[in-house]
This record gives C-alpha cells, sequence and structure tokens, in this order.
C-alpha cells in the first residue's frame, strides 16, 4: 500500500508536463527524498527508473517496509512512467548493468538523482567518529552512475 502525502496535490507549473519526453534514474528511490524527488518528476511527466535495494515486499532496511515498485506505482499514478530496477549500488556490475538497460530500452538518460543513503554505521555513538569506516558510504556518494 502507497501512502499519501503533501504531494498528492500537484504544483501548477507541473501540469504541462514540462519533462515530458526525458529520461530520468533516482538512485535510491526506495524511501525519503529519492522518492519523493522520483514522484516530482514523474509529475513533470517524465520516465523515471527508480532503483534501490528494497523490492517485491523485502526490504533492504530492517523495520522500513517501502519498496521501489511502490515508488514506481507513485510515479505512474503522478503522470509519468516509473521503471523499478533492483540495483545494489555498491556493486559497480549492478550500476553498469542499469545504464546499460536504460540506454537499450531508451537510447539517452537526461536527468540523474544520486539519492543514496548507506551510512547506517555512521550513527553508532558507541565508537569515536574518526574510528568509523565509512568506505560504504563514500562509495555510495560517489557511485550512482558510473
Amino acid at each position: 500500500m502507497v501512502r499519501e502525502s503533501a504531494l498528492s496535490q500537484q504544483p501548477k507549473f507541473l501540469k504541462n508536463k514540462p519533462l515530458m519526453g526525458q529520461v530520468a534514474l533516482v538512485a535510491g528511490a526506495t524511501r525519503g527524498a529519492g522518492r519523493g524527488i522520483a514522484r516530482v518528476l514523474g509529475q513533470a511527466g517524465a520516465t523515471v527508473y527508480c532503483s534501490g535495494r528494497s523490492c517485491g515486499g523485502i526490504a533492504a532496511t530492517p523495520g522500513r517496509p517501502e519498496t521501489i515498485e511502490e515508488t514506481a506505482e507513485l510515479v505512474t499514478s503522478g503522470g509519468g512512467k516509473g521503471i523499478p530496477v533492483r540495483t545494489d549500488h555498491t556493486d559497480e556490475e549492478q550500476v553498469k548493468a542499469l545504464i546499460s538497460r536504460i540506454r537499450e530500452e531508451q537510447g539517452r538518460l537526461d536527468i540523474v538523482i544520486n539519492g543514496i543513503w548507506g551510512g547506517e554505521g555512521l550513527n553508532d555513538w558507541t565508537k569515536k567518529f574518526w574510528e568509523t569506516d565509512i568506505s560504504a558510504a563514500r562509495t555510495l556518494i560517489d557511485r550512482a552512475v558510473l
């Protein structure tokens, strides 16, 4: 079940679909800012590839049931075309496969949004910040698209 929010009411400037024909990738579209951005891109008429790890009812983040399929539904119901693609952006081969798929299906990629979050361990207050391994979070920040 997809939750409704303030985005249910479409801003006036989106009604004429200014991004119709544009292809977007929102990396980290499962929830939060990524989901919100994907939804607004859909309201603007874009085709939006919604990538993330939570899909098919399997949550990659414990306690967070949202999925990329739900986000894609929100994009489509808003007037765009939502396409969910399960992708672990820490895996270079999965990212390459995602981009190859977009090129094959669309022939272009106009907009890239990196909304990936991978810093779950950064809020572990049992150790000093400078002792925290941030390599996984850094990889996600650096790599939405190769």
